[in-house]
C-alpha cells in the first residue's frame, strides 16, 4: 500500500464488534476503506462475519471468506482481545488461557491465514498491543505475558516478511471498555495506575500507523506513552520502582482489601518488616 491514503484500501479488522472495533471500522470507513470484520458477534454494517478466532479450524475459512468479500487484502488489524485479573502468584486458570487464546494465538492463526494476500499486495499487519507490554503490573500477570507475547510475534514477523508486509504495533494504555469489567469486578481497578486516554486517540495512532510512508515499528497513542515506553525499555528498574510506589501507596489506603485475588500481596505487605 502507498502509505498515503486509505482510499480503496482493504482492511480486515478483528474484534470488530467491540469497543474499538466498531470504532476502527467508522473511521476506516469515513476515510474511504473498505472494511471487514471478524467478530464472535456478526453484524451488518459495517459486515462483521461471525467467527471464534480461538478455533483453529474456523479462521482460515473466515480469513477467505472475507478476502473474498474484499477482492483482495491490503491491511490486517488484530485488534481483537480480552482482559482480566490473574495474579502472577496463582496457578494458571481458564481466564488466564483464554487470555493467550485471544490475545496471541487468535492473532498468530488470523496473520498465518491472511498472509498471502497481504505478501501479494505488498500489504501491512497492525497489532493493537498494549502499553503493560512494556511496563507490566501486578495483577494482571495473563493479559501483560499475552501482550508481551504478541510484541515478540510482531517482532518474529517482521523479521520473515518484512521485505513485503509491512509490520507495526500500537500500544494503548486504558482505554474505558468492557474489556476491564472483570477486573473492576474482581475489586482490582487500575485506577492510580494507569492514566485512562480516549479510544479515538488510539484509533487515531492506529490509522496513523496504516498512513505513514513507511510502517512504523511502535506506535505509543499518547506522550505520556512514549514516555512510559521508553521508561519501561530503556530504565527497567526505574520503571519498577514506580510501579511498587505505586502499590504500595493503594495497599496503604486499603484499596485492595476487598480483592480476593490480592490477599496474598495485602498480607505480605502488613507483614512486619515488609
Amino acid at each position: 500500500m502507498t502509505g498515503r491514503t486509505l482510499t480503496g484500501r482493504r482492511v480486515l479488522v478483528t474484534g470488530a464488534s467491540g469497543t474499538f472495533g466498531r470504532h476502527l471500522g467508522v473511521a476506516l470507513s469515513a476515510a474511504g476503506a473498505r472494511v471487514v470484520g471478524l467478530d464472535l458477534h456478526p453484524e451488518n454494517e459495517p459486515p462483521v462475519l461471525g467467527c471464534d478466532l480461538t478455533d483453529p479450524d474456523a479462521v482460515p475459512p473466515a480469513v477467505r471468506a472475507a478476502v473474498d468479500r474484499l477482492g483482495g487484502l491490503d491491511l490486517l488489524i488484530n485488534n481483537a482481545g480480552v482482559g482480566g485479573p490473574a495474579p502472577a502468584e496463582l496457578p494458571p486458570d481458564e481466564v488466564v488461557r483464554q487470555q493467550l487464546e485471544v490475545n496471541l494465538l487468535a492473532a498468530w492463526r488470523t496473520t498465518a491465514a491472511a498472509l498471502p494476500p497481504l505478501i501479494a499486495a505488498r500489504g501491512r499487519v497492525i497489532f493493537v498491543a498494549s502499553r503493560m507490554a512494556v511496563l507490566p503490573l501486578p495483577l494482571a500477570a495473563a493479559y501483560g505475558v499475552s501482550k508481551r507475547a504478541l510484541v515478540a510475534y510482531a517482532d518474529a514477523l517482521r523479521h520473515e516478511v518484512g521485505t513485503h508486509v509491512g509490520v507495526s504495533v500500537v500500544y494503548p494504555s486504558m482505554v474505558a471498555s468492557p474489556i476491564h469489567d472483570s477486573t473492576a469486578e474482581a475489586g482490582l481497578s487500575l485506577r492510580g495506575v494507569s492514566r485512562p486516554e480516549p479510544v479515538e486517540g488510539v484509533v487515531a495512532a492506529i490509522l496513523r500507523a496504516a498512513t505513514a510512508r513507511r510502517a512504523p515499528r511502535d506506535v505509543a497513542t499518547t506522550t505520556r506513552g512514549r514516555l512510559e515506553m521508553a521508561v519501561g525499555r530503556h530504565a527497567p528498574a526505574l520503571a519498577d520502582r514506580l510501579v511498587r510506589r505505586t502499590l504500595a501507596s493503594r495497599l496503604a489506603a486499603g484499596d485492595l482489601d476487598a480483592a480476593p485475588l490480592a490477599a496474598g500481596m495485602v498480607r505480605r505487605h502488613r507483614e512486619p518488616g515488609s
